[in-house]
């Protein structure tokens, strides 16, 4: 059924069935549950039994398995989703060493040879990278507009292990207009600075001072491998740290990024001067292959004021330094052994813990999946992705919308007139599962088996390319932006679809056949987080066709706020290695969706396969089975650096509040486990907006 009444107690909103009771609670065992054979999907091993559920549920559902993996040296962390994802990648190793391929798998696999073949990489060495030195070496201030856009599309960092998105200077690119988002828009963005949080370059306390330090040594060490002198090399380590602090302090910091407004600045092409005097992008623009536009949107622009001081002021030998720097990093993995080490000490073991490297093959398999994923991807999906597992999918999300469909009208704190612009929004979300309906072709990269360097430069181009060539015309709405073997999944706010790639839906998250309470605590959740997405601090400003409007009563809205910041103080007071707190309002969206997306999938689950009584399985209840499917995603082990990284600079809690958060706001968990009204896991002032 997909009535469900509400009630108000203590700001929360509660769910009950009528005619049906699910509450089971934990120490009234059915005679028959006691011999009953493990068939729920319940990962009993993954167990801590010695831990009690309404203090700790996260060490009680994931303590078992925390015990059993510890973290090897290779490894920053290590949880459920890196041990599918590494299934996945198992997967596609083999796809890639099996011979015969044509085509775009075909590239692939050679994509992968070249990364794999360290020998050829040894013996050609850093002279790879020879005639991109050689262009840096000849720049000069005058030309730097023309040598921009081929240094970006040649050294662009793209997401791999040990490295997030930069780009030298800003990014050039386009996305869809929030003022009109079937159209593209071309966009001037941030991304000139190396390090992942631009904290990182402005705090002064004692660990950050370290980190700088060890970063310095490590640009100087790179440098040096490229053929600088030591005391050159050192003036140029000094100029990189320098440029990218300039650069960081004219940058939003994460908390105000998450505002879509204060990165939407749109700007006639020719008022651009007004930033940048100092910059011809007359010149900048013909260099690239983009279409001819009159307006961008310019997503910081203190940031591009920044920029035009450095390209104007800046001595052309610190330029050329970070240019060479920003080079090398970008390649590292094309390297020589001696570059990818350098690259590693700082940015694998300095700043997340790691000891060793991963072992090469996951590394290239990784790399080839980013830049040639939907190549991959139709082979992964015949061999991963059945039909059945499509459709259980889409069974999940229609009652999982049904359920947010009542929840929506049960509110007792929105406005009819809210109400019905959300219940519109609801109706018009996108549901993609799987994978694209159309593969994207990469007949035009060129891939060749002995030229690591040579295939990363032009997967970077092939992907600058594609942004430019979207400037102006129509947003393709079949395009996905991850691969089909990824292990995540998304929401798209300006095109309203929920998006969840076949490397997500198998175990933990699903698998056919399993009990449906363990797969709607598995995939359901994340469906529910997903959808949830599109009505969180961020998503709730646009509408159903992905137009940034304000589409809440001033009543609701501060309704709305009101309940987001209990939210953002709760999960402010939890810390994490001992020393940090976890960031209430940069976490604030994905929190709202962990909350939301567990609520709805348990209310998804009653109406549908719970709405008849069920069996004790494994010795627990339903909605037991339920809330451990949903925690056991979650379990992890991750090393201090990595914990306070993901502080600083991740959107998504902790693991373990990922599951202790919601448990806890749920009186629905206090009843199924029997918890006491002053247990740990049972809040007094109980948080939640969906």
């Amino acid at each position: 059924m997909h009535v469900v009444f509400g009630e108000t107690r203590q700001g929360h909103r509660l769910f009950f069935v009528p005619f049906v009771v699910f509450l089971h609670v934990v120490d009234v065992v059915p005679a028959a549950a006691q011999t009953a054979s493990p068939t729920s999907g319940v990962e009993l091993g993954s167990l801590n039994r010695g831990a009690d559920p309404c203090t700790d549920f996260y060490e009680f559902a994931c303590g078992g398995w925390v015990t059993s993996h510890p973290l090897q040296p290779d490894q920053r962390s290590f949880g459920r989703v890196q041990e599918l994802q590494d299934r996945n990648f198992a997967v596609l190793r083999r796809i890639l060493e099996t011979p015969g391929g044509t085509g775009d798998r075909a590239r692939a696999s050679d994509y992968y040879a070249a990364c794999m073949d360290e020998a050829a990489i040894e013996a050609k060495g850093v002279a790879a990278l020879a005639p991109e030195l050689a262009r840096i070496a000849a720049v000069t201030r005058e030309h730097l507009p023309a040598f921009l856009p081929h240094l970006q599309d040649v050294a662009t960092v793209l997401p791999r292990p040990n490295q997030w998105m930069s780009t030298p200077l800003f990014g050039f690119g386009s996305s869809a207009d929030f003022a009109n988002p079937t159209q593209q828009i071309a966009v001037i963005s941030t991304g000139g600075f190396a390090l992942p949080d631009r904290d990182m370059y402005l705090k002064t306390d004692e660990r950050t001072l370290a980190l700088r330090d060890k970063y310095r040594t490590q640009v100087r060490q790179v440098l040096m491998l490229l053929g600088a002198p030591p005391d050159e090399a050192a003036d140029g380590a000094r100029a990189v740290v320098a440029i990218e602090t300039a650069l960081a302090d004219a940058s939003l910091d994460p908390v105000s990024r998450r505002d879509p407004q204060r990165q939407y600045n749109p700007t006639p092409v020719a008022d651009l001067h007004l930033l940048t005097p100092d910059f011809d992008w007359t010149t900048f623009f013909a260099a690239t292959s983009a279409p001819r536009f009159t307006t961008i949107n310019v997503r910081q622009p203190a940031y591009l004021k920044a920029v035009n001081t450095i390209v104007a002021g800046t001595p052309m030998s610190d330029l050329r330094a970070y240019f060479r720097w920003h080079l090398a990093h970008a390649s590292a993995l094309m390297l020589p052994a001696a570059v990818r080490q350098a690259d590693f000490e700082f940015f694998g073991r300095a700043l997340r813990g790691q000891q060793t490297p991963l072992p090469r093959w996951r590394d290239c398999v990784s790399e080839t999946d980013e830049r040639l994923g939907e190549a991959l991807g139709k082979a992964f999906v015949e061999e991963t992705f059945p039909p059945r597992a499509k459709s259980d999918t889409l069974d999940m999300v229609h009652g999982i919308k049904a359920a947010m469909t009542a929840d929506i009208a049960a509110s007792d704190w929105m406005t009819e007139p809210t109400k019905k612009a959300a219940l519109l929004k609801l109706e018009s979300v996108i549901d993609r599962i799987g994978y694209p309906d159309a593969w994207r072709d990469y007949g035009t990269m060129r891939i060749a088996k002995d030229d690591a360097v040579g295939n990363y430069q032009r997967a970077v181009t092939f992907a600058q390319q594609r942004e430019y060539e979207l400037i102006g015309k129509p947003v393709d709405r079949g395009a996905w932006i991850m691969t089909p073997p990824t292990v995540n999944a998304y929401y798209n706010q300006l095109q309203n679809n929920i998006n969840f790639p076949a490397g997500m839906l198998q175990p933990p998250f699903y698998k056919p056949g399993r009990d449906a309470a363990v797969n709607y605590g598995g995939a359901g959740s994340m469906i529910g987080h997903e959808l949830t997405h599109g009505f969180d601090d961020k998503g709730r400003e646009f509408d159903g066709q992905g137009n940034h409007r304000d589409w809440w009563t001033a009543a609701d809205g501060k309704a709305y706020e009101q309940r987001a910041s209990c939210i953002a103080d709760q999960y402010g007071q939890y810390t994490v290695a001992g020393d940090t707190r976890i960031n209430g309002r940069l976490t604030l969206g994905e929190n709202t969706a962990d909350n939301g997306g567990l609520r709805l999938a348990l209310m998804a689950y009653l109406a549908g396969p719970g709405a008849t009584p069920q069996p004790w399985l494994d010795g627990f209840a339903p909605e037991q089975r339920l809330f451990l499917g949903f925690a056991q995603l979650w379990c992890e082990n991750t090393r201090p650096e990595a914990e306070r990284l993901k502080a600083a600079t991740n959107p998504h809690s902790s693991n373990k509040y990922r599951v202790n958060g919601p448990i806890s706001n749920m009186l629905e968990f206090q009843h199924a486990f029997s918890c006491k009204a002053d247990a740990p896991m049972v809040r007094q002032k109980a948080c939640g907006v969906w």
